[in-house]
């Protein structure tokens, strides 16, 4: 009779124990099941939200044109009113000023339509170094202007990664501007200090898988903490005119590629951010020559 009591109670103890276990269960179940629903309405609140603002610097762009095109209507009537000299100079001057700031709101829409608008990646296996050293060609004349040294150090066998090139090289330009803004800042580096170096290479990640990677080197004055700890922050920016958003594009499109951007950075010293992608192997000879003379788009 004893046996059966303790027999008994086990089995109702054992009951609890499963009905307290499947309550739990459930209520877990069902925080997860709310926490998706909120997720994906706060997903479709976002991509409204994104459609919206890119739609809405869209239709700015348009009258921005139109102002843009009677500025530079106004420009030449001046020029032809037979004006005083200080009366047309005055107006000159007002209107150049107005086109300035035309052009930079142009620049701050063009720079959010990007940085907002989905990442569409057209990929094909290309070879970094070509891509690199095309648009070292490229930037030479603005970096011989702002008096920086341009130095190339690029791996001398080809570096092999699946991308879209005209992408990345915006990314990599994006880093570029940066640097020499970094360097020719009122109170930055004398002329002579001021150098912009791009090194490639080949690398493995920490799993051992092989990749390319890119340093941007300068020898600007570094970057303090606090700036480091926002940074990539959408609109933040240090520099006068700035959007706020190379950084963050930069990073944006360097992880669509599956990649990252790490940067190392010493005060006084200068700044390294280095672009890592995944290698792929070379393409088959037939492929080649078409994988080439994409990047030159």
């Amino acid at each position: 009779m004893q046996d059966s009591f303790w027999f008994m109670a086990g089995l109702a103890t054992g009951a609890i124990v499963s009905a307290l276990v499947a309550r739990w269960t459930l209520r877990r179940i069902i925080r997860r099941i709310r926490a998706a629903e909120r997720r994906a309405r706060d997903a479709e609140r976002m991509a409204d939200l994104g459609s919206m603002t890119s739609g809405l610097a869209h239709e700015i762009k348009n009258p921005l044109s139109t102002i843009g095109l009677n500025a530079q209507l106004l420009a030449e009537g001046i020029d032809d009113a037979g004006l005083d000299e200080e009366t047309r100079g005055r107006l000159s001057r007002r209107i150049a000023s107005l086109r300035r700031e035309i052009d930079r709101l142009r620049g701050i829409l063009t720079d959010f339509l990007q940085f907002a608008g989905e990442v569409r990646l057209n990929r094909t296996p290309s070879d970094f170094n070509l891509a690199v050293d095309e648009l070292a060609d490229f930037f030479l004349p603005q970096a011989e202007h702002h008096q920086v040294r341009m130095r190339t150090e690029l791996s001398p066998v080809p570096l092999w990664a699946d991308m879209d090139v005209p992408l990345v090289k915006q990314a990599v330009l994006n880093l570029m501007l940066n640097a020499v803004q970094a360097m020719t800042e009122p109170g930055r580096p004398e002329p002579s200090a001021r150098e912009l170096i791009l090194r490639s290479a080949a690398s493995q990640d920490n799993d051992g898988r092989p990749t390319v990677e890119l340093h941007v080197i300068d020898t600007g004055p570094g970057i303090p903490p606090e700036v480091q700890a926002r940074m990539f922050q959408p609109y933040f920016t240090t520099k006068s005119g700035g959007t706020g958003l190379g950084l963050a594009t930069t990073r944006r499109l360097i992880e669509a590629h599956g990649g990252r951007l790490e940067f190392y950075t010493q005060p006084g010293k200068g700044t390294d951010f280095t672009i890592v992608l995944p290698s792929t192997p070379p393409p088959a000879p037939a492929t080649a020559a078409g994988a080439v003379a994409s990047i030159s788009k």
